[in-house]
């Protein structure tokens, strides 16, 4: 009778001993994954940023191309 005890008291404390260390494994897992997902979003709204602002120019080189074409075309009746 003592030997059972003995086990369900060292396997009840095994057990809580899993628990406890698996809990704080997971709190530590969860921070370095939010500490992560923090840089990511960062680093993802600063290429947003800079996304944006390519995409702004690209869409004004097609305005800056025809002016220079207007620019060329006014040189060439200049020098004519």
């Amino acid at each position: 009778m003592e030997t059972l005890w003995t086990a369900f008291i060292t396997g009840g404390l095994s057990l809580a001993g899993v628990i406890i260390s698996n809990i704080s494994s997971n709190r530590k897992i969860e921070h370095k994954l939010e500490v992560a997902q923090a840089v990511t979003d960062t680093k993802l709204e600063s290429l947003t940023a800079e996304v944006r602002l390519h995409n702004n120019f690209a869409s004004r080189i097609p305005i800056i191309e025809t002016e220079i074409d207007h620019l060329k075309k006014d040189v060439a009746e200049l020098k004519a």
